[in-house]
């Protein structure tokens, strides 16, 4: 199993006892091997890469940089690089691990650039990163200075892609990224300063629970960072798909933006502002040698970039800030 005895730790320094005694169940659960029948595999290929130890380590570059070549031997290289490829595909980057570049299928890079400049200064604040993927923004964040960065994630192969990355560091850092989903967080916990949920709400059956669950995770006045997909409109309209959105079958409501405000005024949340809209483009969401399934172009109208191939408004995203 993962120790998650550090981050156990900090639970109690915060006193966040509720979860504390939740969470060593919720993980059994979620980590059992004949449940996820590669975790397993996973966790033995990690356990393989002894004596990686880098020198130096830059969360603040677009690429999560972690070690230089020369700080391994060839043979060493040659390990990691093979291993790299046993979790592919790479979606959430990119990173540069002891010289290996990994070109992941986003651009995450792009979208913190968006971002930063119009949220609170992240220092000595408690983060948690809702649905954060392999845990790029996870670093991003503990670069910009917080406190402690706990990530949170269903998906099993992006838990264990984080794990080799921190394996790779080598450092105690205070960052973590736990197999669960929102639904896992203890309701009205009111622990953290910022909260980012970027990706996650048109994945939800429900968006105004989401919202909610939100709300009552953030300490008094924290900070909500939620970037999620919207279609141009005005108040109340909502595009709810018939059946798959760019493919994707797990799409249910994309709000225009003023809609979204509204559901977030009705959850509770003050000071709402709109800080940036982008339609995603082919550059930064695309097949990569990390990621060879189809992307983003292969899920647009081909003669129509504004269009998904069933018809539907493009991608396009938003990100709005608040505070509970």
């Amino acid at each position: 199993m993962i120790d998650y005895s550090a981050f156990y730790a900090l639970l109690e320094e915060l006193q966040a006892e509720q979860w504390l005694a939740e969470l060593p169940q919720q993980q059994l659960e979620n980590l059992i091997p004949s449940s996820q029948g590669k975790f397993g595999v996973w966790q033995a290929l990690i356990t393989a890469l002894h004596a990686y130890s880098p020198r130096s380590s830059d969360f603040n570059s677009d690429s999560v940089l972690i070690g230089q070549a020369l700080d391994i031997s060839p043979q060493q290289h040659t390990l990691l690089y093979d291993t790299l490829r046993q979790f592919c595909p790479w979606r959430k980057g990119p990173f540069s691990l002891f010289g290996i570049d990994i070109t992941t299928e986003w651009h995450s890079d792009w979208k913190w650039q968006r971002l930063l400049p119009h949220i609170s200064p992240l220092q000595h604040r408690l983060v948690l990163d809702v649905g954060c993927g392999n845990g790029y923004h996870c670093w991003r964040m503990l670069g910009a200075g917080a406190k402690a960065v706990i990530g949170i994630d269903p998906l099993l192969l992006n838990v264990m892609q984080f794990q080799l990355i921190k394996h790779l560091q080598g450092k105690n850092a205070p960052v973590h990224v736990l197999p669960l989903g929102m639904e896992n967080i203890p309701q009205g916990l009111q622990l953290f300063d910022t909260v980012f949920s970027m990706g996650v709400l048109y994945h939800r059956r429900s968006p105004i629970d989401h919202l909610i669950e939100l709300r009552d995770s953030l300490q008094p006045g924290g900070e909500l960072v939620l970037e999620t997909l919207i279609i141009d409109g005005s108040l109340g309209e909502t595009l709810l798909p018939t059946d798959r959105y760019a493919r994707m079958r797990n799409v249910w409501f994309i709000p225009s933006v003023p809609t979204l405000s509204n559901w977030m005024r009705r959850c509770g949340f003050k000071n709402i502002r709109l800080v940036d809209i982008n339609q995603t483009s082919i550059l930064e969401q695309r097949r990569t040698e990390w990621m060879t399934f189809h992307s983003l172009e292969q899920f647009l109208d081909p003669n129509d970039h504004n269009l998904t191939c069933e018809g539907l408004p493009a991608p396009k995203r938003a990100i709005v800030i608040a505070n509970s």
